[in-house]
């Protein structure tokens, strides 16, 4: 097999452009620095194919050691045969070299195996051979009751076992069966006997089906967890008819029977043949597919699960920074107050108070006081507050202070998800060891409102409440996959060398967390980085690494104006090369657009930097040091709607996406619980994607549709000339949805059958969790 021509079939791209690639990551560079800076060598490949190419590069790799070990087994079974070699060198997935593996596959001693050592595999051979033969007769001569065969029923058990075993490590067969129960089979799910009162949650599941092949992860998810609390049973319904109680035929039996040409002739055999068929089907055969698929089914919804909560990470991760502005933050609290403090233009921590507005101290005219004389002597610019149990009441107060104080300042009320895992972490600990956790959550908060990015990275991903199901899923592959998000964001941002803090170092391309951490002493022993070649003086910091995140590290106000941009500096040459044309400084070049738009990118090309590199470096002094991140702004949330309660259908309110999933978008308005815009209801038109109207972080307007107030569930349409009640929709439910607050576990809502009506409060509110409390 040649992985590289096979990644290059799948992905439509020249073999040429793997096998650079490949090369690359072998040589430890990272995808986003192969992605930026070496696009001559890969031929233009984006991020999003690098990594598709990692994975499968992986993936075929693992393969191929295992194609090896089986091979090697075989061949010491002394039973490898050429065609066998051959079967096994072209199988293309996991799946098909197992299914070829399964007859050689060690095992425990079988009935099957069992029958042979008590030489019945020529009756089974004869029988299958020779159907005209009686099965009593022939089985008569092979009684022998020192071998434990003491009547012929028992000579023909033992030959129904042989066959069984043999038809059912056909792997050709299997891929038959699999391929057809795939595309026809159903995923039922009954609930157990006794279990409907402690199940209750996962009711829209008591009696559910659905294809296969069609099941959405979030409904996959949801009826795996039922069976694993022990509520739900499932089983595969290998084709359609099956679902029909009065149905006796099986078409995957007919399947089994036609391969071995096995058919009803009323031939003295053919009958216990067609019982050997049948045997094979439901003891052999059934339950080792019941098993692969439903855990193909676990696999594929974890996977979207995984991509939903990476693309959700990826629009936080970069949404809009505030930028460089002095901000108070705020985490909100009613018995312990809310905590509060101040942090510079940089991020440093300048100030701290805890005020009592809420109940039960009602201290609201002594807070505004404190708050009040803090803005004023630092200057405040921006009001930082978490969204978590009285955040509206909080945000009143800020209102209220902002406009009797006149203060020259803006409030925002931010999704805090998180910030408690970071304020008891070990680097919170580290950077603040004096301060209350309390405090540091509100530090968090302030500071993520001057920079996302640069504030997240500190915490795990799974913590900032933006997936479906993370805990459900596969820890070890959810971690890998959120990290090159992080990583990926990140790098397309850059980092200011001089003002990162460890853990968003540790992010850049090339840098471990080691390198990351000697960054940050070499800073505190020598003060700034003048320029980005004294990275080389950093301890352990070699070429290899500073060639991998130096073009990701920038330096303002440096020796070089270029150590600002995403320029690398192994292609500076080629800015001297610009420079002396334009015949003045590189200062003076840098945003000069009427000079740069001028130049042709052909006359600076060399055999090392080709027409795509010296096109990015024009592009990049042209803008140097962009931000891709889109600019900042907050949605203006509606004074006096602060609680569920406050809400009624057909109120138009401005709000922001905290989390998309497949089936919708969940908006918070400022009551505490976020609303569902289900997939039906984002657009005026169809959308397969919600991403393809709303992102993580987006402020839109979102007319309410109804209110279940039992369950706290808010219907929401972005199409504001829907009329409340109104149908919104196939029903469609999930599990968590993305509500910012504080850590917890998701809550789970299931998925009603197809039979079920189609109700807009349904398909508005399936997903939705209670929001989690302090």
């Amino acid at each position: 097999m040649n992985l590289n021509q096979v990644i290059a079939d799948e992905l439509g791209v020249r073999a040429s452009q793997v096998e650079a690639t490949v090369e690359l990551l072998d040589e430890g560079a990272t995808v986003p620095f192969i992605a930026r800076y070496r696009k001559e060598r890969t031929g233009g490949l984006d991020d999003t194919q690098l990594r598709t190419l990692e994975e499968r590069l992986t993936y075929l790799r693992d393969m191929v050691a295992r194609r090896d070990a089986v091979l090697e087994s075989i061949r010491d079974q002394d039973k490898l045969t050429p065609a066998l070699e051959a079967q096994i060198m072209a199988a293309d997935t996991k799946t098909r070299l197992e299914d070829l593996y399964l007859p050689y596959k060690p095992k425990r001693r079988t009935k099957g195996q069992i029958a042979i050592e008590a030489g019945l595999e020529p009756l089974a051979d004869l029988l299958f051979g020779d159907p005209k033969r009686d099965p009593e007769t022939e089985a008569a001569a092979f009684i022998n009751a020192e071998k434990g065969i003491e009547t012929s029923d028992a000579a023909l058990e033992g030959a129904r076992f042989i066959l069984m075993e043999r038809f059912a490590e056909e792997a050709d067969l299997l891929g038959t069966l699999r391929a057809y129960v795939w595309k026809h089979g159903s995923v039922t799910a009954k609930v157990g006997k006794g279990k409907e009162q402690e199940g209750a949650k996962f009711r829209d599941y008591f009696d559910y089906h659905e294809g296969l092949a069609k099941v959405p992860s979030h409904r996959a998810l949801a009826i795996f967890r039922g069976f694993k609390e022990g509520i739900l049973r499932l089983e595969i319904a290998a084709d359609p008819l099956q679902l029909d109680p009065d149905n006796k035929e099986n078409r995957c039996e007919k399947l089994i029977a036609a391969y071995f040409g096995i058919e009803d002739r009323g031939r003295p055999a053919d009958a216990w043949l067609q019982k050997v068929v049948q045997w094979t089907w439901k003891v052999k055969i059934y339950m080792h597919l019941k098993t692969e698929l439903l855990g193909e089914i676990r696999q594929k919804a974890e996977e979207e699960a995984i991509k939903v909560f990476g693309r959700n990470l990826g629009d936080l991760l970069m949404a809009a920074p505030a930028g460089d502005r002095v901000t108070m933050g705020l985490d909100p609290g009613l018995r312990t107050g809310v905590k509060v403090v101040v942090v510079d233009d940089t991020g440093k921590l300048v100030d701290q108070a805890t005020i009592y507005p809420h109940p039960p101290q009602k201290k609201w005219d002594d807070a505004k006081n404190t708050l009040a004389t803090l803005c004023r002597k630092h200057k405040v610019a921006l009001i930082s507050i978490g969204n978590g149990t009285g955040s509206r009441e909080t945000d009143r107060l800020a209102g209220e202070l902002i406009k009797e104080a006149e203060l020259a300042a803006a409030k925002i009320v931010v999704n805090e998800a998180g910030a408690s895992v970071y304020s008891a972490s070990a680097l919170a600990a580290a950077e603040f060891p004096d301060l209350d956790v309390s405090l540091r959550g509100a530090v968090s908060i302030a500071r993520r409102l001057q920079d996302p990015l640069a504030e997240l990275v500190k915490i795990d991903p799974k913590s900032i409440g933006v997936g479906q199901y993370q805990h459900d899923v596969n820890q070890t592959r959810l971690a890998g996959a959120l990290e090159n998000v992080v990583e990926d964001c990140v790098n397309a941002v850059g980092v200011d060398l001089n003002m990162a803090s460890a853990p968003l170092l540790a992010r850049v391309s090339g840098l471990s967390q080691s390198l990351a951490n000697n960054i940050v002493e070499y800073r505190n022993q020598h003060g700034r980085f003048a320029d980005r070649k004294q990275l080389l003086e950093v301890k352990r910091l070699g070429p290899k690494a500073f060639e991998q995140a130096a073009g990701f590290l920038r330096i303002l106000g440096g020796k070089n104006p270029l150590d600002a941009s995403a320029v690398h500096p192994e292609a500076y040459p080629v800015v001297e090369r610009i420079v002396k044309q334009g015949g003045k400084p590189v200062g003076e070049i840098l945003g000069d657009r009427d000079f740069l738009k001028n130049l042709k990118a052909a006359d600076f090309a060399d055999e090392r930097f080709g027409l795509p590199t010296v096109n990015d470096i024009l592009n990049e002094l042209e803008k140097p040091g962009r931000d891709p991140r889109p600019e900042f702004k907050t949605a203006n949330l509606t004074d006096g709607i602060e609680e569920i309660t406050d809400l009624e259908p057909g109120m138009i309110l401005e709000g922001t996406v905290t989390n998309v999933t497949n089936f919708g978008a969940f908006v918070d308005v400022g009551v505490h619980q976020d609303g569902l815009v289900h997939i039906s209801a984002l657009a005026n038109r169809f959308v397969s994607d919600p991403r393809e109207v709303v992102r993580a972080g987006d402020v839109v307007k979102v007319k309410v549709m109804e209110v279940d107030l039992e369950r706290r569930r808010i219907g929401m349409s972005m199409r504001l000339d829907d009329e409340p009640g109104k149908k919104i929709g196939r029903e469609d439910r999930g599990g968590r949805g993305g509500r910012g607050g504080r850590e917890r576990k998701p809550r789970e809502h299931q998925t009603r059958p197809k039979q079920a009506p189609n109700t807009a409060m349904g398909a508005a509110f399936a997903a939705l969790n209670k929001r989690g409390k302090k």
